[in-house]
């Protein structure tokens, strides 16, 4: 490609001195001033089209200065030197200058209009005609690589914007599976456990069944783990949607935990209860429901006490177990999702051993005044 922009001057070059040679004593002026006309109005189209900035600048107007002035007065605008100008005019307006490219045509149809009828003025309507040609194909090249550009960005801009969609809604399916599928899963889990040690007289078929059911449910979990890690791979953890759990059903939550535990589960509200912001009573309620489902599966049989304590400023939820503590290595999907949600909030969630022994979780979710106190 560099080789023809270096060629295509020096043939047009040659031409024109070929030209030149030809024509002999035709034109007006000395020879060496014809011919050095000739040069200038066609060498520097190398550096139009290989070079940019002042240096294309420069040698755009030498090549039409050249043009202009080897037509008027001396008569010997060669056909090199006139391919070279509408050379020109179309690079400046196949690279935006569109302003630029329409000055170079200005010259020829002043000539083209002012001129003595002849020769000389007919060139240069010839000129002005092709040029104007040149300099429109070049600026509507110009417009259709950057409507092409423009609509590149755009679609790129709308991917961006599929895909955050996409791993905001894997996000919100995680925590979703997370908070509600695997806990009615462990509930299925503990609740055919308790059956199993609980039933008098029960059958050992039926122990077996039971016992049948509790691993079934315990493989699901492990597997639904798993997916949940896929899941989570490249989700955005920031978006999320609302479900419709919120505060006024955390007693039913409070009770069928313990139902399906049979251990003590209590709730203990400190303060005035006041309705809050829809988004911060679904986070709570979340919150709530993963502590509880991670106390039945790792402290079964433990006592749980859910604490909520209404601030002027925040929401304090606590969550504690008298369990044998934390799990050595196993951070788990449902301390990362409640972590989200609080940090979505913008909150914060603290969780570690209890003073005394057992788990807690702890955290706090901002309360807005205008809902709050409204």
């Amino acid at each position: 490609m560099r080789g023809a922009k270096q060629a295509a001057p020096l043939a047009l070059a040659v031409l024109a001195v070929t030209e030149v040679l030809v024509r002999g004593g035709d034109a007006r002026g000395g020879f060496a001033t014809v011919l050095l006309l000739a040069l200038a109005s066609t060498l520097p189209l190398a550096l139009v089209l290989g070079a940019e900035g002042v240096t294309r600048a420069g040698a755009t107007l030498t090549v039409s200065g050249c043009g202009v002035l080897a037509l008027v007065p001396f008569r010997a605008l060669t056909v090199g030197g006139i391919i070279a100008q509408l050379a020109c005019v179309y690079v400046l307006g196949r690279t935006g200058a569109a302003r630029p490219a329409g000055l170079l045509v200005v010259p020829y149809v002043v000539i083209g209009l002012t001129g003595q009828q002849g020769v000389t003025r007919a060139v240069a309507v010839l000129v002005a005609t092709l040029a104007s040609a040149a300099a429109a194909t070049g600026i509507a090249h110009h417009a259709r690589s950057a409507a092409l550009a423009h609509s590149a960005t755009e679609q790129a801009f709308a991917d961006t914007l599929l895909e955050h969609a996409a791993r905001g809604e894997r996000a919100r399916i995680a925590r979703e599976l997370h908070d509600v599928v695997a806990h009615h899963i462990s509930m299925i889990a503990v609740q055919a456990e308790t059956a199993r040690l609980t039933t008098p007289g029960l059958p050992s078929e039926g122990a077996t069944r039971l016992l049948a059911i509790g691993d079934t449910a315990r493989t699901a979990l492990t597997e639904m783990r798993r997916l949940l890690g896929v899941l989570r791979e490249d989700a955005d953890p920031g978006v999320q949607r609302r479900p419709q759990p919120g505060l006024g059903q955390l007693l039913e939550l409070v009770d069928e935990s313990r139902n399906a535990g049979g251990a003590h589960t209590r709730l203990i509200v400190s303060r005035p209860v006041a309705p809050l912001d829809p988004g911060i009573e679904v986070t709570a309620y979340r919150i709530v429901q993963e502590a509880l489902t991670n106390a039945r599966r790792h402290a079964p049989g433990a006592a749980v006490d859910v604490e909520l304590r209404y601030g002027s400023d925040d929401l304090a939820i606590r969550v504690r177990d008298n369990g044998p503590g934390p799990v050595p290595g196993h951070p788990g999907h449902g301390l990362i999702g409640m972590r989200e949600r609080a940090a979505s909030a913008g909150g914060t969630l603290c969780t570690g051993p209890a003073p005394g022994g057992g788990f807690v979780v702890e955290a706090r979710l901002p309360v807005r005044a205008g809902v709050l106190h409204g």
